[in-house]
């Protein structure tokens, strides 16, 4: 199992173990008190900065540049508080002048609206048995299962209206608490001016999106979950952002946060620019950003989306349109240093959280510490294993027997990292169709493949996420620009794959077996048949003296006294049975155990009825309350 990422950073400050460079957002900004409100904002190219708002009919106020040299101009404007909205106007060296936003600022205007807004983040926390406990819920043993939810079209109003976050906050925790998800994954909530974007074009770096509600809104989003025992991640961007005109393109008429010449500062595939990892100031932005999200509204992990963008100078680049590294490698080496500081600084601040990686390529190490060489991420989703899955699922049923490594090759890396098991927002969009819909044969058939790839997730080494709507069956895939179909629970189908989720989850988080060893090979062994047949899948995993066997059947054809053979003998209990009539299936199975039969002094084996299309989970030990 590969160590928690986490070592203390040195030359720290009182404030919990994180150095003082990286706290900007104490300072930069806008910071009301009862004198007057204090401006900040670092812009080292402009020839003047003013402060223009709806405290002064925005008519500018002069910044004045702070002498040692920092690049920061400041004001304080006694007339300036609580909720009013504000920009800099900018005036450049060669006589040019604009109006961005402030960088640093605690709430956004509403889009379409551009504008700051001073904002005071007070709010009185409820939460503290969760995080007194988080450590220990979070661990690298514990079961973690992920639900990834989209605010805007998770649920909405019966007029279409957003929800606002505390709207959101007891739906949400009461629908996590049912189904058995431990954590909930937001995908972006920071300010993004195009809503299509998911978020993940990001202007507001320290902002929430105002489409769902204020700061304290969201912080009761999270103290609700909390509250009710779920874990909250987020996803963070730290890849690139978008070149709106009050955004931080050419913040102070220069590439400043972003690189000049757009072999390295201009991403092709998404039409946004890159940041500048090498640069100290805007590497403490973004380190000091994630720090920001992880005290001020108790976030539990941050998912740092579309790192191989960051590792690879030429990713998604033609010849010629990217800049070799000193070596003439493809490798951002300022992008890889940017990544270590920032899960060192992480870790040393809140070594109970996780920073995970969404990274699609083989690079070596992403969760290794960093004193050993690593990138120090403290899980990677695995997109091997969603890749190679997925397109082996939407193969007819009678053409799977060829390709058994699709489905088999993930063991074979399952632990040189600490993988998460996603299947993600990104698997149900563009055409893709719904996981219900990529399965193959009639509509039982597709219900039934569905059920039993999410058992071969759940029993699969590795944490566990499922974009909403995949828990019931979704039969539409995802867009943004409307709700999930709540309607289809009343119907037994989609009720059957729910039922089928939640006892995964439960079953997960009350079995050792299937969660403690996620990260350890030692826990995991294929089973061996009787009947060696390559859609027929068994394997055990193990902690301690509790051993769960997963047997998985990838077509619709049953087997009849298939022969397994297990460690241990006596009694095998059938702990779940995805053809059970109440998760829609024909209800064959095994009466609810069976006795192994000794092959040697060391082996026994239990024969089996499997059913089709189906997922069974034995174990020596009968289930767990």
């Amino acid at each position: 199992m590969l160590a928690h990422p986490h070592r203390p950073s040195p030359q720290t400050s009182a404030l919990g173990g994180v150095p003082s460079h990286l706290r900007q957002f104490d300072t930069l900004g806008a910071h009301a008190a009862p004198q007057g409100t204090a401006f900040a904002v670092w812009a080292p190219n402009a020839l003047h900065v003013e402060v223009i708002g709806s405290f002064s009919r925005w008519q500018p106020h002069a910044m004045e540049r702070m002498p040692d040299g920092s690049g920061r101009w400041t004001a304080t404007i006694t007339g300036a508080r609580h909720g009013d909205f504000y920009k800099y106007r900018i005036h450049t060296a060669d006589g040019h002048q604009f109006d961005k936003a402030d960088p640093y600022a605690t709430r956004s205007e509403l889009a379409p609206g551009t504008a700051s807004q001073i904002w005071d983040l007070a709010y009185t926390w409820g939460d503290q048995d969760w995080m007194g406990s988080r450590a220990r819920r979070q661990g690298l043993q514990a079961p973690i299962s992920v639900y990834e939810v989209h605010l805007g079209s998770w649920q909405r109003d019966e007029d279409g209206r957003f929800l606002n976050y505390r709207e959101i906050a007891h739906r949400l925790a009461a629908h996590c608490e049912t189904m058995g998800f431990t954590h909930v994954e937001l995908m972006p909530v920071s300010e993004h001016p195009f809503y299509g974007s998911w978020g993940y074009q990001t202007t507001g770096y320290f902002s929430p999106t105002a489409r769902y509600g204020d700061p304290q809104d969201l912080m009761a989003l999270v103290d609700t979950l909390h509250q009710h025992g779920i874990g909250v991640m987020v996803d963070w961007v730290a890849s690139h952002f978008p070149s709106d005109a009050h955004g931080l393109a050419r913040f102070d008429g220069t590439a400043l946060y972003e690189h000049e010449d757009p072999r390295r500062g201009f991403h092709p595939e998404w039409n946004s620019l890159i940041f500048n990892y090498g640069r100290y100031e805007v590497r403490d932005f973004l380190i000091g950003n994630a720090l920001f999200w992880l005290e001020k509204y108790h976030f539990d992990a941050i998912r740092v989306d579309a790192v191989s963008s960051m590792l690879y100078l030429d990713f998604s680049r033609k010849p010629g349109e990217w800049i070799p590294n000193a070596d003439g490698g493809n490798q951002n080496w300022e992008a890889v240093r940017f990544l270590q500081d920032l899960n060192t600084a992480v870790y040393a601040a809140f070594p109970d959280v996780h920073v995970i990686a969404e990274e699609s390529t083989s690079w070596s190490g992403v969760t290794r510490p960093v004193h050993d060489g690593g990138l120090g991420f403290g899980m990677k989703w695995n997109m091997g294993w969603m890749n190679d899955t997925l397109r082996y699922m939407q193969r007819q049923h009678v053409h799977r027997a060829w390709h058994e490594g699709d489905i088999r090759f993930s063991a074979v890396y399952a632990f040189d990292e600490n993988f998460v098991l996603a299947l993600s927002h990104d698997e149900v969009v563009y055409g893709k169709h719904s996981l219900l819909m990529r399965q193959p044969g009639d509509e039982w058939q597709r219900f039934a493949g569905l059920r039993t790839l999410y058992g071969m997730m759940w029993s699969h080494p590795g944490k566990k996420l499922l974009f909403m709507g995949g828990e019931f069956a979704q039969v539409e895939e995802w867009h943004h620009e409307r709700t999930l179909d709540w309607h289809l629970w009343a119907q037994s189908g989609h009720q059957g794959v729910a039922r089928w989720v939640a006892d995964l989850n439960r079953l997960y988080r009350s079995s050792p077996a299937l969660h403690a060893t996620d990260f350890d090979r030692a826990g995991f062994r294929w089973a061996q048949l009787s009947q060696p047949d390559p859609t027929v899948l068994a394997f055990l995993r193990q902690q301690g003296d509790e051993i769960v066997l997963a047997v998985h059947n990838l077509t619709p054809r049953p087997f009849h006294g298939q022969q397994v053979q297990v460690p241990a003998g006596g009694r095998w209990h059938e702990l779940l049975n995805s053809d059970a009539r109440c998760y829609g299936g024909s209800g064959l199975g095994n009466a609810g155990g069976v006795d192994a039969a000794p092959l040697s002094h060391e082996s026994w084996s239990v024969s089996l009825t499997v059913p089709p299309l189906a997922t069974l989970l034995l174990s020596n030990r009968p289930a767990r309350a």
